[in-house]
């Protein structure tokens, strides 16, 4: 399978045009402009998920600042033109009309962490809901989903764990952790989410995780 058809796969479980919760692959954001649809992040999902991964890092939902726009998780805007992100190749132009790039605090960590741990290229980020839940009337917000809604989740998380038997599957954050459990995913551990000053413990965590990590081909 390509990895054109996984990225198809996957979003093809999630539903859209349902309120407060956005699918960045089959919707479109007032604030994203023309060449930055629902196509142009399926492909650049495709991009990312073009590896073998050792870790499959994930998230409680996908946020306004960063997957809503870019479809990649813990991946915003400034990122992608800065060409930060393995695979990705850096968009001609702007993906926004917002007078600045979108950037994420959280994404900035984890990419730093990752690259300096020699992981980047070995690692797929992703969701546990791939949908981004926000308020009511306010795009640019993020909320906790509902149990509801965190079930819509569930058979893409499943179809990524089984294209990637190999991958070890590491929570970020204690609600990514407790919705994987929910889930039944066997996971590796958990991490520290680096967001509100977590990133030093965020980056110790992922440090212990791949010095346990055998390295391939060994």
């Amino acid at each position: 399978m390509s990895k054109l058809d996984l990225a198809r796969q996957l979003v093809a479980t999630l539903p859209s045009g349902i309120a407060g919760l956005f699918n960045p692959w089959a919707e479109s954001c007032p604030e994203d402009l023309e060449h930055n649809g629902p196509a142009a992040k399926l492909e650049r999902l495709a991009a990312h998920l073009d590896c073998q991964p050792a870790f499959i890092f994930c998230g409680e939902a996908a946020g306004y600042m960063g997957c809503r726009h870019s479809g990649i998780a813990f991946t915003s805007e400034r990122l992608l033109l800065e060409g930060a992100i393995p695979r990705v190749a850096p968009p001609a132009g702007r993906l926004t009309s917002r007078h600045l790039p979108f950037s994420e605090p959280s994404a900035t960590i984890v990419w730093k962490t990752l690259f300096r741990l020699g992981i980047a290229e070995h690692t797929v980020l992703w969701n546990a809901l791939q949908l981004h839940p926000h308020k009511p009337g306010n795009i640019r917000s993020n909320r906790t989903p509902t149990p509801a809604e965190i079930a819509f989740g569930d058979p893409a998380m499943r179809i990524l764990a089984g294209a990637f038997p190999r991958a070890r599957i590491v929570a970020v954050g204690r609600k990514a952790e407790g919705l994987l459990q929910e889930m039944g995913m066997r996971i590796a551990g958990a991490v520290r989410h680096p967001a509100n000053g977590g990133a030093t413990e965020f980056a110790d965590g992922i440090s212990r995780l791949v010095t346990k990590t055998p390295r391939r081909g060994a």
